[in-house]
């Protein structure tokens, strides 16, 4: 039942509705199992990937260290909303505190804009790879890669908090229904009952985030396809292009879906639209990753059967 606080001879909202999932007996269990799956699936798929780059040597790479930060945030990223969205398809009670409300949104986009920022770094690697191979030892070093990494977190952190504050000021009033799959932004700012004028400098925030990250990692992407454009070998381009493959396949999928979602400014898209492209980014680009780079990756294939053999002489030495 919702908690309504009287104040000021105003009926203030305190929790928010989740109003687009079914119920259990209209179809809620028919999306609970395979959402249940596909989650079980992005944790575990991302943690045997973060687990065999730590313990396999011959992973101990620039390239790998970001593969396994972003592992390691994916699983986080997708645990702030999923857990959330499967407790409100088998319940009743589909509402969550405006406090929880508030941390999903900051979290969700913190580790968001934290992956965004470790792709940039993994763009940024590769391009020094093909295009510098020469000066590539020296400057992409282990203390490089730690202070990218920990230059991605501080300006997910940081970049949120402002919004998220000004947002926890606001006053909600009338409707708590939000038509989203998760707390996102402009569906809870549409149930403000002040002026949110201010989401235009909100949404130019986001629009240059985006942007900034996008134009850097198609830049390098762009140069370095020339580069392997000119390789004399044919071997050496096959080399080239399938370790590329798998980081446009990530970049495209992820960029694509949050440029779509937050370069709209007012531009507007049906519930269903609006849906759709929440899952793209919150459920579909997680449940893909671990694929890419897994099943589609010889160095890693090659790392998870060594782990596993090593595991089954482990297992038959102790018998």
């Amino acid at each position: 039942m919702t908690q309504l606080m009287i104040r000021k001879n105003q009926t203030m909202v305190t929790e928010f509705f989740f109003a687009i999932f079914p119920k259990l007996h209209e179809g809620g269990l028919s999306f609970f199992i395979p959402l249940l799956l596909i989650y079980g699936f992005i944790v575990t798929g991302n943690l045997m990937i973060f687990i065999v780059i730590q313990v396999d040597m011959a992973l101990h790479t620039p390239m790998y260290f970001f593969i396994s930060v972003l592992s390691f945030l994916e699983i986080w990223y997708t645990t702030t909303t999923i857990p959330k969205m499967l407790s409100s398809l088998v319940s009743e009670q589909k509402t969550i505190s405006l406090t929880g409300c508030l941390m999903q949104m900051y979290f969700f986009h913190s580790l968001g804009i934290t992956e965004g920022c470790v792709l940039t770094a993994m763009a940024i690697d590769r391009y020094i790879a093909i295009c510098n191979p020469l000066r590539y030892p020296t400057i992409m070093t282990p203390k490089l890669c730690i202070q990218l990494t920990a230059g991605s977190c501080l300006c997910g952190f940081l970049l949120v908090l402002p919004e998220i504050t000004w947002i926890a000021t606001l006053p909600f009033c009338g409707s708590n229904h939000i038509h989203q799959i998760f707390c996102d932004f402009t569906p809870v700012l549409s149930l403000a009952c002040t002026d949110t004028s201010l989401v235009v400098i909100v949404d130019g925030i986001h629009a240059v985030e985006i942007l900034a990250s996008f134009l850097i990692i198609a830049l390098s992407y762009i140069r370095i396809i020339m580069v392997i454009l000119g390789m004399p070998s044919a071997e050496g381009r096959y080399k080239a292009f399938s370790t590329c493959a798998s980081h446009l396949a990530v970049f495209l999928l992820f960029f694509g879906s949050v440029a779509v979602m937050y370069l709209r400014f007012s531009v507007t898209y049906s519930v269903f639209w609006d849906t759709a492209i929440a899952v793209t980014f919150v459920i579909l680009a997680p449940f893909l990753n671990p694929i890419i780079y897994s099943l589609r990756n010889k160095d890693m294939k090659d790392a998870i059967g060594r782990l596993f053999h090593y595991q089954k002489r482990f297992d038959g030495a102790g018998r």
